[in-house]
């Protein structure tokens, strides 16, 4: 017994693998998003490096960076009206071959000489491929593994891409520093094809039969935000991200930060920036009692002052370890937030609907940490960096307690898993009770 009630509590702790076990095509859609994510990680890093060792302009490289924006945004709205009326397995394949030749092309572009517009035109190419990508992994998985294993499901998936954020970009650098940029490209391009053969593992995704075909389009996408204006619980999930990511996310002022408030240099930014994600992956791995919270929207309302709070600490301290020891408890709070919303969008609506719900939830996913930067570093030029920080956390905290209140659909929603399981045990003991 002793021995049972440790092994027991580590299930409830530890990652649950459970969806690993039950579904091979489970299996083949995690082993392609992890090496899509290490690749990408990789050309993440390179494609920076390599505009500014051709410009040394920053501002060059941040326009690279506006300029997948809005190919994100867009790929993922249309993209998710695409992913509701085709095979979505079919809709993955096109995507990943497409990924490997824009990355084939950047390397092409590295090896003959490089230029310019390149840099710009395939990571913009790819931003709209990963919106549909993800949106078709997202809506594919209540398929795969039933719908009372999807908050495992996408803590696991949590875990695998906060892993590959961790990784990537310390393999990055090293090749960076040995073999050069190209062969990073080769690399993504290898990984696109790596996932794609993952792909052809799954079995055919169709639509979901008996619901009416779905034209792709914006008519389409339109008819997604409609739903979502009807859904309490999904657009409660979309609008406390949005508050977390635009008040609450405070990266664009790591640089700034590092040197004045700690008194550091190019490792302390590092630092910074690695405390969420660290956090998040260990947030990931101890994720084994997620399955068992009922109250899922209010999780997420917990979650979002956890980070908020711990932001706002953050603002105020000035002893290292304690600042990342404070960001690491806002990523850990982030990915169990990201988990619960996400199981949230994914119960919202029919399969029918779940491809533009993910496409959604993808652009607020893409476009609120961005906003962010914007909003941190506007109050920073103005009132400076501290009180951008302690603000911006405040604002969280307020914002979410506003949301939870404004959308009691969204707080007070009880998870449909829970009640399936109870209807299901109240018929197992009503059988029981009548063969007795």
């Amino acid at each position: 017994m002793s021995e049972e009630a440790p092994r027991g509590a580590g299930r409830r702790i530890l990652l649950d693998l459970t969806p690993l076990r039950r579904s091979r095509d489970y299996r083949a859609l995690l082993a392609g998003l992890g090496v899509s994510v290490l690749g990408n990680q990789l050309t993440t890093v390179a494609v920076p490096f390599q505009v500014y060792a051709i410009t040394r302009s920053s501002l060059v490289v941040g326009l690279v960076s506006l300029t997948q924006l809005f190919p994100l945004i867009i790929g993922s709205l249309l993209g998710g009206s695409l992913v509701d009326a085709v095979d979505r397995r079919r809709l993955l394949i096109v995507v990943e071959a497409i990924g490997a030749v824009s990355s084939a092309g950047l390397a092409l572009n590295a090896d003959v000489g490089p230029a310019l517009w390149p840099l710009f035109a395939f990571p913009a190419l790819t931003a709209a491929l990963s919106g549909i990508d993800s949106s078709a992994r997202n809506a594919m998985m209540p398929g795969l593994v039933g719908m009372e294993l999807l908050p495992a499901s996408n803590a696991i998936f949590q875990s695998t891409f906060q892993l590959g954020t961790i990784v990537g970009p310390a393999v990055a650098g090293l090749l960076l520093a040995g073999a050069g940029v190209h062969l990073i490209y080769w690399i993504d391009a290898c990984s696109y094809l790596a996932a794609l053969s993952a792909v052809f593992l799954i079995a055919p995704q169709p639509p979901a039969a008996g619901v009416a075909a779905t034209r792709p389009g914006w008519r389409s996408t339109l008819e997604g935000l409609r739903f979502v204006r009807r859904s309490q619980p999904a657009l409660g999930a979309y609008v406390i991200d949005v508050n977390a990511m635009v008040f609450g996310m405070p990266r664009a002022l790591f640089p700034a930060l590092a040197a004045t408030a700690f008194g550091g240099g190019a490792a302390t930014v590092g630092f910074l920036y690695a405390a969420p994600g660290a956090g998040a992956l260990l947030g990931a791995l101890t994720s084994g009692w997620v399955g068992h919270v009922r109250r899922q929207g209010l999780a997420v309302v917990c979650a979002v002052l956890v980070w908020g709070v711990s932001v706002t600490l953050f603002g105020v301290a000035r002893w290292l370890p304690l600042a990342l020891v404070l960001l690491a408890v806002a990523g850990w709070a982030d990915v169990l937030s990201a988990v619960f919303r996400n199981t949230i969008v994914q119960f919202a609506g029919p399969d029918g609907m779940r491809g533009r719900l993910m496409g959604v939830q993808m652009a607020v996913v893409a476009g609120g940490p961005r906003l962010g930067d914007l909003e941190s570093g506007a109050v920073a030029t103005a009132f400076g960096d501290t009180a951008s920080v302690v603000s911006g956390g405040l604002a969280c905290v307020a914002g979410a307690l506003v949301i939870a209140w404004a959308l009691p659909g969204f707080t007070r929603l009880r998870s449909a898993l829970h009640a399936r399981a109870e209807a299901s045990a109240d018929g197992v003991a009503g059988a029981a009770a009548q063969a007795e």
